[in-house]
């Protein structure tokens, strides 16, 4: 995982997100998936490669993080 400041990239907001705008917005580099904070623009994003991404979702969708 790296922090990263890249620009023009195409982000998508998740499905899930609060009616508050409180949400995680994710956007394809060629290899990598970046995530940032909404509410939070000028902290910049997380780049996350390929396998660090794999796990995440499997992670998430087993249930395996807390609210």
């Amino acid at each position: 995982m790296a922090l990263a400041s890249r620009e023009g990239l195409c982000w998508k907001k998740s499905s899930y997100s609060g009616s508050q705008g409180e949400c995680v917005e994710v956007a394809v580099l060629s290899d990598q998936m970046a995530v940032r904070d909404s509410k939070n623009l000028d902290s910049g994003h997380l780049v996350f490669g390929g396998a660090e991404w794999s796990t995440f979702l499997r992670t998430l969708k087993g249930g395996g993080f807390c609210a």
